[in-house]
């Protein structure tokens, strides 16, 4: 059956089109229920079961299906996803408003229904011709979905009624709008509330906790006075950001101190770019990542931030007397220059929640139900939650969410989601750190794994069109150890004219990975594959990762090639790309590579080809610093895990061979060269790679810590850094040039993904190159994926598709990719503090050699080279006389108790795991030499006064 729509709308000519919509409407769809005679049972997707006999509800004791509607799938998709709650219906209407209204969850309801364990059936009632329903005149699009939702649950009961009668299956409808909830008993639909239906669940009391509390006038906190103001309504928000008296930015929270927070001002006004907010009430409910409105003050009311650190340390307290007393510790006496543009939110333009990792702070009132939560993250404010498991969740993380913030709320209110495990547990951590950094780690989904090459794989005769035969090349690869994702391989061979051909052959991952489908989607999504301790996060199912697309040795991979002729000073005389089909002759790691480069005695035709290359690479080298390219440091640290408990048992810096730099070498010059040759094709949509040369005010801390040392580093070009830097040397301190460069590393900007058509500045400061990209790793970065697409279409190897030729498409995949990358660089660093963690927890206290990076007014941050380690040691603690410090900016240095500290001295520092605080053990550090007396430890000392909490733990354990 066929509906039809009729409207006229006038074009921009002037003159007036006749639109027409066609709606389908079918009697073949089935309702899930399998057995049921009237429409033959499911048609597509997860069924629901014959007799759902959990869970028992003291209700509704009759076996049952729920009808959800579009509030519930939002508000309650925690409840919806545990596994107790099987056989839901979930109607096309509730699941096309979910997903106009929220990307996150309508994801979230996706993969629950495609789980079949779980019974969720979805019934497209806006094409079956008895739950179609028009709108009606005068009826709102929202009171239309609600009746058509009542329509679809009364249908459901009298077409189960159908069904064999002892079976006396029924749907409940599930609603928390108090309207529909009563027009739907009136219809003789069985309704409840999602609190009334959990509630009556007996059998799963834990499943209230994870009862969102909606209603935030209902859970304010009895007797509690009004702490903040109301956030204004987002139409007079709207107005006032248009009108200019509201700014519109991102609210971003303060690590260090709770009561403080910056707004980053979006759009281009270069003035007031950042507004700085003090004060709870100022603070106004946002949390970190909200999109604010906020309004500026005038300059007699801008204040400076604060070096105050403050910690949010009370506990279940609703005391904002004592709030206003710190806030009072924050008005520090100030020079005007020091004065930044301060504001206050008045309003909330974009929340953005998401679930949060942390730890239960229990309540002190015996029995009750109503406790604190601590997120990891130390920018986000503690939730408080209602849960009746506090005594099982103590010590353990768990995760909550968060479902309002009432005016009169000290606090956020939360529910409580799921629990990952006990504190400190490998897998419990790794979790913690993937979450917490938003990293895509679920399983790939059989949706995702049905675009998968069927195996046995082989290269066919189609696979050959527009592809080279390039076996017969020696061709190798050189990787770290243990890699199993080879992205690159390389050869270099003698040309009859005397010249070489060098060619480097990149895994051809996009002729596996089509535009559009949900294999390329969810690799967009996760964006990179993120390297962890002892894990790898894909961002490819590992068929094609660790196997299809790895170039293993001996066996044929389809690649894509970028081969040069070059004559022996390393020029480039001819470039040209290629799709091919390679057979690698050999895997080798850096050391293997290096031990045949170095042996006379190895003469091979692999050997041969890495000698030719690494000359080749040595000179490409020179010129690239010739051209002010900077060779950069950072403390690199490899852990030794023990075989069976995959705990580290030894730490240390990575070490670095000529085989490295050449394999380096090749790869940089394949990313140049397809960043010219698609830039050359599409300059509008080219995806390339930029590295925005940092301000100057960036190097002030490396200039003047050369200084100290009588060294002159100049940073008006990056060629003379560069230059500056290798003759920064001193014979009697060789570490003096690393810890420079480690310096000089931390004074960078970070390098982004662009399209070609929304910038116009491509240069890559650190590689001192006009233009570049990344083309030679796809299979654990996205961006080469496109790149090889672009490259592809360029020398008429594939064809095109529209997304690849949108530059606000593609500015739109940068984005994503430049979040993804920041952080797995994150959750990479936090795996290695984790694991640094474990090592010192085993190894016990240690005493090493460590040089100064910083200086700063209580303590000094140092490095110790041994173990790529960096820490701080602080010189004013909790219960101690505070010693007398002399702070230089200028020089910088340190001056204690009569002994001056300067960058890059050298001193002797213990190493210890402090677990005083479960939620945030770290690695503290003392000073040992120089001998300052009240603050060094001496050498011989034992665990005494290094971690009094450890010492007071083990005598309560005693």
């Amino acid at each position: 059956m066929l509906k039809s729509k009729t409207f006229l709308k006038k074009t921009r000519a002037g003159g007036v089109m006749k639109i027409v919509r066609e709606h389908y409407l079918r009697d073949d769809i089935g309702c899930g229920a399998p057995g049921c005679a009237a429409c033959g049972g499911a048609h597509g997707g997860p069924a629901l079961e014959p007799l759902p006999q959990d869970p028992a509800s003291s209700l509704w004791p009759r076996p049952h299906y729920l009808l959800p509607d579009t509030n519930v799938l939002l508000h309650q998709i925690d409840v919806l996803e545990d596994p107790a709650i099987r056989n839901v219906i979930v109607l096309q209407t509730v699941l096309q408003e979910v997903r106009n209204r929220s990307a996150p969850v309508y994801k979230r309801i996706r993969d629950v229904t495609n789980n079949q364990e779980k019974h969720f059936y979805t019934f497209t009632n806006e094409h079956h011709r008895e739950t179609y329903v028009e709108q009606e005149q005068g009826e709102n699009a929202n009171d239309r979905n609600d009746r058509a939702i009542r329509v679809a649950a009364k249908w459901y009961n009298e077409h189960l009624k159908k069904m064999s009668a002892e079976n006396q299956l029924q749907v409940i409808f599930i609603t928390n709008d108090r309207k529909n909830k009563e027009k739907a008993v009136e219809e003789g639909i069985p309704a409840f509330t999602c609190e009334e239906y959990v509630k009556s669940l007996t059998a799963n009391p834990e499943l209230i906790d994870r009862l969102a509390c909606l209603s935030e006038e209902g859970k304010e906190i009895e007797s509690g006075k009004i702490i903040f103001s109301e956030h204004l309504p987002l139409s007079k928000l709207q107005q006032g950001i248009k009108s200019g008296i509201y700014l519109q930015g991102t609210f971003r929270a303060s690590r260090e101190n709770y009561l403080e927070a910056t707004v980053w001002i979006h759009g281009d006004t270069e003035e007031n770019k950042e507004i700085i907010l003090q004060g709870l009430k100022h603070l106004n409910r946002a949390v970190h990542e909200d999109i604010v409105a906020v309004e500026l003050f005038p300059k007699s009311q801008w204040v400076a931030p604060s070096s105050v650190v403050l910690q949010d340390e009370g506990q279940n307290e609703d005391n904002v007397e004592k709030e206003e007393e710190r806030e009072r510790m924050l008005k520090t006496a100030v020079n005007e220059k020091m004065l930044k543009p301060t504001g206050r939110v008045v309003g909330i333009i974009k929340r953005n929640w998401r679930p949060y990792c942390g730890m239960l702070s229990k309540s002190d009132i015996k029995e009750s139900r109503r406790h604190l939560f601590t997120p990891a993250d130390k920018r986000i404010p503690r939730i408080r939650i209602e849960t009746r498991q506090a005594s099982t969740l103590e010590g353990r993380r768990i995760i909550v969410a968060i479902d309002g913030w009432p005016r009169n709320s000290r606090y956020p209110n939360g529910h409580f989601v799921r629990n990952l495990g006990d504190v400190g547990e490998k897998e419990t951590e790794t979790e913690v750190l993937l979450l917490e950094h938003d990293v895509p780690h679920q399983p790939f989904s059989q949706a995702v794994l049905s675009f998968l090459p069927k195996m046995p794989w082989s290269i066919t005769e189609k696979d050959m069109k527009n592809r080279e035969d390039l076996r017969h090349l020696c061709v190798c690869s050189v990787d770290p150890p243990g890699c199993t994702d080879i992205d690159d391989a390389l050869h270099c061979r003698e040309l009859k004219n005397g010249n070489l051909e060098v060619g480097v052959h990149i895994a051809d991952v996009s002729h596996f990975i089509r535009p559009g489908n949900a294999l390329d989607q969810e690799s967009a999504r996760r964006g990179t594959t993120v390297y962890l301790c002892e894990k790898r996060i894909d961002m490819v199912p590992e068929l094609l990762s660790s196997n299809l697309c790895s170039l293993r040795c001996n066996v044929d991979r389809l690649a894509f090639s970028c081969i040069w002729e070059m004559n022996r000073n390393a020029e480039i005389l001819k470039t040209r790309f290629t799709k091919s089909v390679i057979n690698s002759k050999a895997s080798l790691t850096y050391a293997e590579a290096q031990m045949r480069i170095d042996s006379a005695t190895v003469n091979d035709d692999i050997t041969i080809s890495l000698r030719g290359l690494n000359k080749l690479a040595k000179i490409l080298k020179k010129g690239r610093i010739e051209k002010g390219a900077l060779t950069l440091s950072s403390p690199e640290i490899r852990f030794h895990m023990d075989s069976e408990t995959h705990d580290p048992i030894d730490l240390q810096t990575k070490e670095l061979r000529e085989t490295n730099s050449m394999v380096e070498e090749f790869m940089l010059l394949a990313n140049i060269s397809v960043a010219k040759k698609i830039h050359e094709e599409f300059s509008e949509h080219a995806l390339l790679r930029k590295h925005p040369a940092p301000p100057p005010s960036n190097y002030e801390i490396l200039v003047k810590a050369a200084k100290s040392k009588n060294l002159e580093i100049k940073t008006d070009t990056a060629k003379s850094l560069a230059q500056s830097l290798d003759q920064a040397e001193s014979p009697a301190f060789p570490y003096l040039n690393t810890l420079l460069r480690i310096l000089a590393t931390r004074c960078m900007m970070q390098a982004v993904y662009f399209c070609s058509g929304m910038d116009n500045d491509f240069h890559h400061y650190g590689l001192a190159s006009p233009i570049y990209t990344h083309f030679t790793s796809p299979i654990r970065r996205y961006a080469d994926i496109i790149v090889h697409r672009l490259l592809a279409v360029a020398i008429g190897a594939d064809c095109t598709y529209p997304e690849l030729t949108d530059k606000h498409k593609l500015a739109d995949i940068c984005k994503n990719l430049n979040f993804r990358h920041k952080m797995a660089q994150y959750a990479q660093r936090a795996s290695v503090a984790f694991h640094t963690q474990l090592f010192f927890k085993s190894k016990g206290i240690v005493s090493e050699e460590a040089y100064i990076l910083f200086v700063r007014k209580n303590a000094i941050v140092v490095l110790i080279p041994k173990y790529g380690l960096e820490g701080t040691v602080f010189f004013e603690e909790k219960d101690k006389p505070k010693p007398h410090l002399i702070y230089d900016d200028e020089i910088p240095s340190l001056k204690i108790e009569g002994i001056v500290f300067h960058v890059f001295d050298k001193v002797k520092v213990k190493i210890m795991l402090d677990s005083s605080n479960l939620q945030h053990q770290k690695i503290r550090m003392a000073l040992v030499e120089p001998q300052i007396p009240g603050i060094s430890i001496p050498t011989d000392s034992s665990n005494a006064d290094l971690n009094e909490p450890e010492k007071k733990k083990k005598k309560l354990e005693k």
